[in-house]
Formats: structure tokens, C-alpha cells, sequence
């Protein structure tokens, strides 16, 4: 028996490219956004993580049952996600410096204190089946995502650039 013939794949209209060409502008922004912020948030993040007092709430939060972890990585979520849109809505009504400023909170916030609650809970949030499930195909998405992002030339002229603001930024220091 014969194996049937192999189909390429069907070849993409001119709306798909263009949503293609759409997705991969705004992954290709948020990326890059990533790229820009990492530098300034992580050194934050690494001193927060040091602090004696996040260590205990860490060691706290690792003794409650996994429900409880749960619902504690809710609460950081249900505070900001509504400052996000707050911070949105000013800026749309004119109130830029104002919303910026409270956009950056928002999300510096959430995403410092998710980051230690899940990190401190962790192993009982991934005995959830469906969490696990979750939480590798987010990082399945995300690989594939930033792959498909950095092969782009938008975001290779982007690092081009920073890397060479970087060695100019170095002459002026020497």
C-alpha cells in the first residue's frame, strides 16, 4: 500500500497576511518593550527577592495549601487589572504623564508580586493538572512567539540599533 500524497500547505489569502503581518508588528512591539524594560525591572526584582521580609512571606506562602496559594495569586490580578484599564482610560482623555505613571505601577506590581507568589508556591500550584497543562502551553506559545518575533527584521533592525546606542552610550562613560 502506498502512503497518500503529501499536500502543502494551503496558500494564505491576502487577509490572513495581513492579520499575520499585524500579530507579528504588535508581538514584535510588546517584545521589544520587553527587551527595554527587562534592565530596569530586574535589578527591582532581584532587590525585592533579597529582602529578609519577602523571604519569610515566601517561606509562608510555600507552607499554605494549594488552594490558598490560589487564591493569593488572584488578589495582585483583581488590584491591577483595573488600574490597567484606568490607566488606559486617562491617557485616552488626555491625562498621559498620569495614566503612563499609573500603567507602569500596575503592571511593575502585578507582575513583582505575581512573580514571588508563584515563585514561593510554585511546586503545589503545578499539582493542579489543568495549571501545569496551562502553564506549559503558555511557555510553548511564548518560545514559539519569540522565535517567530526574532526572526522578523523589524526586530533585528530594533537590536541593531540598541546595540549600537549601547556602544555609543559606552564611549561617552570612557
Amino acid at each position: 500500500m502506498s502512503s497518500p500524497p503529501e499536500r502543502s500547505p494551503p496558500a494564505k489569502t491576502l487577509p490572513t497576511k495581513i492579520l499575520l503581518a499585524i500579530a507579528r508588528g504588535v508581538l514584535t512591539v510588546l517584545v521589544l518593550l520587553d527587551e527595554i524594560a527587562r534592565p530596569l525591572y530586574r535589578p527591582l526584582a532581584d532587590w525585592l527577592a533579597s529582602l529578609g521580609i519577602v523571604a519569610r512571606a515566601e517561606a509562608a506562602i510555600a507552607r499554605l495549601p494549594r488552594l490558598a496559594i490560589l487564591a493569593l495569586l488572584a488578589i495582585p490580578f483583581a488590584v491591577a487589572e483595573p488600574l490597567k484599564i484606568v490607566g488606559l482610560i486617562m491617557i485616552g482623555r488626555g491625562q498621559v504623564v498620569a495614566g503612563i505613571v499609573i500603567l507602569a505601577v500596575a503592571y511593575l506590581a502585578s507582575f513583582l508580586i505575581v512573580e514571588r507568589i508563584y515563585q514561593a508556591g510554585r511546586d503545589k500550584l503545578l499539582s493542579y493538572r489543568w495549571l501545569a497543562w496551562l502553564m506549559a502551553a503558555i511557555e510553548t506559545v511564548r518560545v514559539k512567539a519569540l522565535t517567530w518575533v526574532k526572526a522578523s527584521a523589524a526586530y533585528q533592525s530594533a537590536i541593531r540599533i540598541r546595540d549600537e546606542a549601547r556602544r555609543w552610550l559606552r564611549g561617552l562613560r570612557a
